[in-house]
């Protein structure tokens, strides 16, 4: 009989000036990034600390601490890649994966396949086990005022 662990994730990042704009592994032309201690992916962050959530290790702060200087710049598939390693480790594996994007700009459709392939790439999953939104917030709040971006993530994970 297969077991279930369920994750919740959140993650919100500053746009700036003189950064790139990586969503889901995927750069988007944009005049601003998110500004992160690693390159600040808001999607797989939320997914990631989705995954160490269902785990019951804590969070990605605990697991990936900004204060760490090997971690400066890291690319956030490197990160859920190595979250994916200590899943498999105790036996899990992705059942599915729901996340919304809060972002008032850049548009977010055009990239959504993509997102979707790295991110069932990276985790061992079909694509179909993969679902991203994108949503703005009406022009409220930071997002609205196009000062950051946020992204909310669920994930069901198998017991193997």
């Amino acid at each position: 009989m297969h077991s279930f662990k369920i994750g919740q994730g959140y993650d919100v990042h500053q746009l700036v000036e003189e950064r790139d704009l990586v969503i889901g592994g995927v750069t988007i032309p944009y005049d601003k990034g998110l500004l992160g201690h690693s390159d600040a992916d808001v999607l797989l962050h939320a997914i990631t600390d989705a995954i160490i959530g269902a785990l019951g290790l804590g969070d990605i702060g605990h697991a990936f601490p900004d204060t760490n200087p090997e971690t400066q710049g890291i690319a956030s598939t490197k990160i859920l890649a190595d979250i994916y390693d200590m899943m498999r480790e105790k036996r899990y594996a992705i059942g599915n994966i729901d996340a919304t994007i809060l972002a008032e700009a850049p548009k977010m459709a055009p990239h959504l396949q993509q997102m979707k392939a790295n991110i069932a790439l990276i985790l061992h999953t079909d694509v179909a086990s993969v679902n991203i939104k994108a949503t703005t917030t009406e022009k409220l709040g930071f997002v609205g005022r196009k000062e950051g971006m946020a992204c909310e993530a669920v994930v069901l994970l198998v017991h193997q």
